[in-house]
């Protein structure tokens, strides 16, 4: 427990109050590990109107599948992880961290069985951009069964989508409503018959990501506002008496890290796993920057290596021809040399490993070129940074629903519908696609492609808009004496440790921070792609690692054992067979 600290006031609107026990439950929505594992989606009794605890059960389905490795052979479950029951009652609600023009989901889980002997809050923020349950296989199955409340926010991202046709979006129980009834998590500034889909990550106006500390305090605050509400013989929950451990992956990772930089007092611990964060460090480099970089180079560069060495991507055979056009485009553009696609792509190649990509980061990164990742994200971001609003992309990108044949269409009611449960908070998918105005053969994203790149590197006021929202997002040092771990596989090809984790420990270690570093071999970013049987041959999940640490620092903060020394694990990936203790190996 903290020493005695104090934190902003908080305001919180919306609060609705759900129990869930007797066949559902708020660690698997009454599913269990079975029906997590099912590959069908639980279904709604009506498919353009699910009900708030339709809408929550597949929610809770999609974000356990979008993160945790399920298949039999993955070990969850038995090797490491929880998806037992845990009866008990949740608290929804919507905050706004101060300046900003629309708020993010905070949800609170109070477990049955609360540990009243050890009062402990576990605060998650959602990874990449996922809605709020975006880190209940995280948290929740590491802090639900220990009697920790969890408390969860999406950090102003989310899957809050809006419909602009039909001017329907999400309400804080998760079914649709229009905006003109108000109630909604989020309704965009858009102009007069403004047409597609907005969602709050692109089309808040906030540059959410400049805030993820924020979120994550103002959840941790809401939790002991709730706790008080909750279990009143035991108030007042105060973070001078009461547990706040912050963890989170991924985005998720960035916004704990961003969290352990507030002082107050008001955090106990933080385990960050392959964190997204930005650092003014030796070797730091912002997301936006990497990715807009692999987006353009990284199709032609994956040419040059072994196509063995790297697992493969359901549509391989079909992106190889893209790709070698990739490599002739660049060529025809000067940002590569040769004649021949093998010296084009040993090009391409040699340019990315001079700014600081590895080979292990490159191969994993072949999965985010062959879903075409790299451009999803970066159109978000563009838009998130430079706060740009319904119809104003500056490289004229949208979102919408699209027929056969690329016209545009209005989303279908039972599209609609799904859009909160399933969503990953970034199109394309679930029935809205990316719209690029500039696409054209015979290299169609490449001009977009450009567009985005030049936000980052070129001259202008679109370009000084999008850098500037950049700047906000630079993360400062944790505060003295909080413990940090830092886990991260270094196999990882979405947030390379190199640009992330490695400059961000070494600044906060050569500063005197309690920080340690857990580097875990043969580990990319995506545990749910091990479900594939390519991947699961070569990589190990992170999850095992994310939850040792979260045992390390609960031991330390307990004084039964001292912080972990800094550690590369050793493992060995399972290959065909399944996932055993000895492949996970141990950090000490």
């Amino acid at each position: 427990m903290s020493p005695a600290s104090s934190a902003p006031a908080l305001n919180v609107s919306g609060q609705i109050v759900t129990e869930h026990r007797d066949g559902d439950d708020l660690l698997t929505a009454g599913l269990g590990l079975a029906g997590l594992q099912a590959m069908v989606a639980p279904a709604f009794t009506d498919p353009a109107q699910p009900t708030a605890a339709e809408a929550r059960r597949r929610a809770i389905w999609a974000n356990w599948r979008g993160i945790a490795d399920l298949s039999p052979a993955g070990g969850y479950g038995d090797l490491y992880g929880h998806a037992g029951a845990v009866p008990g009652r949740e608290f929804s609600a919507l905050a706004t961290v101060p300046g900003a023009s629309h708020p993010h989901r905070v949800l609170i889980q109070v477990p049955d069985d609360f540990g009243h002997a050890k009062r402990c809050v576990v605060v998650a923020p959602a990874s990449g951009s996922r809605g709020v349950y975006g880190a209940i296989s995280i948290a929740g199955a590491w802090g639900l069964p220990r009697g920790c409340a969890v408390a969860y926010t999406d950090k102003g991202a989310g899957s809050d989508f809006f419909d602009l046709d039909a001017g329907i979006g999400v309400r804080v129980d998760g079914t649709s409503g229009t905006a003109a009834d108000g109630g909604l998590a989020f309704a965009p500034d858009a102009p007069e018959g403004a047409k597609g889909v907005a969602f709050r990550h692109a089309h808040s106006q906030d540059n959410p990501e400049a805030d993820w500390g924020r979120h994550v305090q103002q959840a941790a605050q809401y939790a002991l506002q709730v706790l008080d509400e909750a279990l009143p013989d035991a108030a007042p929950f105060t973070f001078d008496n009461t547990r706040v451990i912050a963890v989170g992956i991924s985005n998720g990772g960035g916004a704990v890290l961003r969290a352990a930089e507030i002082e107050g007092g008001w955090l106990d611990a933080v385990v960050a796993g392959e964190p997204n964060i930005y650092i003014d460090a030796p070797g730091s480099r912002a997301l936006y920057d990497f990715a807009t970089e692999a987006a353009l180079l990284q199709p032609c560069a994956l040419m040059h290596l072994d196509p063995a060495s790297m697992a493969q991507p359901p549509m391989r055979a079909t992106v190889d021809p893209w790709w070698t056009l990739r490599c002739a485009t660049l060529k025809s553009l000067g940002l590569v040399s040769g004649e021949t696609v093998a010296e084009q792509a040993k090009s391409a190649y040699d340019a990315m490993r001079a700014t600081g990509w590895t080979d292990e980061a490159m191969r994993s990164g072949a999965a985010s070129s062959g879903f075409d990742l790299w451009r999803s994200v970066a159109v978000t971001y563009a838009s998130a940074y430079g706060r740009y609003g319904v119809g104003e992309h500056p490289c004229g990108y949208a979102f919408a629903a699209q027929n056969p044949d690329f016209s545009l269409r209005p989303a279908t009611p039972e599209e609609r519908a799904a859009w909160w449960s399933d969503s990953a908070g970034i199109p394309p998918g679930n029935g809205v696609n990316l719209i690029d105005t500039k696409m054209a053969p015979p290299d169609f994203t490449i001009a977009g492609l450009q567009c985005l790149r030049a936000l980052w590197d070129g001259q202008g006021a679109d370009a000084d808009r999008v850098r500037a929202g950049i700047a906000e997002t630079h993360a400062a040092l944790p505060r003295t004496g909080l413990p940090v771990i830092v886990v991260h596989g270094l196999d990882d090809g979405l947030v390379p440790p190199a640009f992330s984790s490695a400059p961000y420990v070494a600044a906060a270690q050569a500063a005197g921070r309690e920080v340690r570093y857990w580097q875990v071999r043969n580990a990319e970013h995506f545990d749910a792609f091990l479900g594939f049987p390519d991947y699961a041959a070569r990589y190990v999940p992170m999850l095992p690692y994310v939850y040792a640490a979260l045992d390390r620092v609960d031991a330390f903060l307990d004084g039964k054992a001292a912080l972990p020394v800094d550690a590369v694990v050793d493992t060995a990936p399972r290959g065909a067979g399944a996932l055993t203790a000895e492949s996970l190996g141990s950090p000490r």
